[in-house]
């Protein structure tokens, strides 16, 4: 349990489902929206999301695919769809224990940052049939992501940046919609950081635990492209007690116009036979 509570801190998922972090003087109300507002937005099974971005396949985080077992569905616009196959990128690595001990022991997470920093956390799910009611949602392939205005699409319960949330805390079921500001972007990392009232946006906010894989969309005309999804945080302090989601911390995204030539790669191969035999390399 505690090793959980420890990567819950770092990385957007969590032994319970947590979404967008809002801030603190603003009615949660204003950042709920229906789930009609994106349809193409993937739910994994136990948590976390995806998105679809091509008939027959979504993108995720790497690290939101379970980790014994396989992945044998997901539910897309309220619909259970089955996982034909699941391609990890070669370069994901969870952390080793031995990191994940040293962290717990002395509460200083730099080099497991580190760590978490160096792996590309991504996968693509293959699905058995193809969706054609539903519009994928285009990548952005921009370099350009740096000082635009991003949206954030999460589930679950939430938080303020006055206090954070609890890694722990209950679930609920409704959407909502923060905005931010990227902060940088460079290699496989898209960042933004959450800024307290007065200088954060009328809708500030962040993906919170529980949101791995959680959509960052950048509007290009009257047109959503996916620019980023939910991966890990930078958690000042000592990560057993420091509370994610408070101000000040930044969000750190997959970068999906770093990985746009493998995914386009991925889905132009010729389609191999059902399964998920070597979808998780590098796991």
């Amino acid at each position: 349990m505690i090793r959980a509570l420890l990567l819950a801190s770092l990385l957007a998922t969590s032994t319970n489902a947590a979404a967008i972090v809002i801030r603190h003087d603003v009615d949660d109300a204003q950042y709920r929206i229906p789930a009609s507002e994106l349809p193409a937005l993937v739910d994994m099974p136990d948590e976390g999301h995806g998105v679809l971005i091509a008939p027959q396949w979504a993108v995720t985080a790497a690290h939101t695919l379970p980790h014994q077992g396989r992945l044998e569905q997901v539910v897309i616009n309220g619909v259970a769809r089955d996982v034909e196959r699941v391609v990890t990128h070669p370069g994901y690595r969870t952390p080793p224990q031995a990191l994940i001990d040293q962290a717990m022991a002395s509460g200083e997470a730099m080099l497991l940052m580190v760590f978490l920093g160096g792996s590309d956390d991504i996968a693509l799910i293959r699905l058995r049939q193809p969706i054609t009611d539903i519009p994928p949602i285009r990548l952005y392939t921009g370099s350009d992501e740096p000082g635009k205005r991003v949206t954030l699409l999460g589930k679950g319960a939430t938080g303020t940046g006055a206090d954070g949330h609890d890694p722990r805390g209950p679930n609920r079921t409704e959407l909502r919609r923060a905005f931010n500001t990227v902060t940088s972007a460079y290699d496989r990392w898209l960042c933004y950081v959450f800024d307290a009232p007065p200088d954060g946006l009328p809708l500030e906010g962040m993906l919170g635990n529980g949101d791995s894989g959680g959509p960052v969309l950048l509007q290009s005309g009257a047109q959503w492209q996916l620019a980023g999804l939910a991966s890990w945080k930078v958690v000042q302090g000592n990560v057993m007690t420091a509370r994610p989601g408070r101000y000040g911390q930044t969000a750190c995204n997959v970068r999906l116009s770093h990985y746009h030539h493998w995914i386009e790669q991925v889905i132009s191969a010729t389609p191999q036979a059902s399964g998920q035999d070597g979808s998780h390399a590098g796991r």
